[in-house]
């Protein structure tokens, strides 16, 4: 969605609402992709006293895998962004002002970067998961296996027998 500025930035007090919604389904993070459904953005853009900022809420659930146990963890999520608008930075670059040279702002393209930040890097069905065995693959969240968890490093199974003696 672009949006045009202009009259946003000439004009103090002036404000525009956003409520639009985001496709991120082509997204894949590992083999995963957490958004089937559209991001639902809404906010609004405001110039206050010549100054001009962004602020807006990202609605979704995402749909993740669990990093041990590897079953389906499905999360209602709720990120919240705010963005200082600029036409032209005069010194080194500052990464917590969006330059908007053209004055239209690609909201879909600002929207995505910041939704894709927030997601976790790691992601847990639950506090204390167990995982699956190493051995037999078993889910340990949902049964107990009887596998021997001690397993020697075949380079290094040599040095077990000097022990022996």
């Amino acid at each position: 969605m672009m949006i045009d500025l202009k009259q946003l930035f000439e004009i103090e007090g002036e404000s525009v609402r956003i409520d639009c919604n985001l496709d991120l389904s082509e997204l894949q993070l590992g083999n995963a992709t957490p958004f089937t459904e559209p991001v639902h953005l809404d906010g609004v853009i405001r110039n206050r006293a010549g100054v001009v900022s962004l602020s807006y809420t990202a609605r979704a659930v995402a749909h993740f895998v669990c990093d041990r146990c590897l079953a389906p963890v499905d999360t209602p999520v709720v990120y919240r962004f705010e963005h200082i608008l600029v036409k032209q930075v005069n010194r080194d670059s500052n990464d917590e002002l969006i330059v908007v040279p053209n004055l239209v702002l690609d909201l879909d393209e600002l929207a995505s970067s910041d939704v894709i930040l927030e997601l976790p890097s790691k992601v847990l069905c639950k506090e204390d998961c167990k995982g699956l065995c190493p051995v037999c693959g078993a889910n340990r969240n949902e049964q107990s296996c009887e596998c021997t968890q001690k397993r020697i490093d075949p380079r290094l199974e040599i040095l077990s027998k000097l022990l022996e003696n």
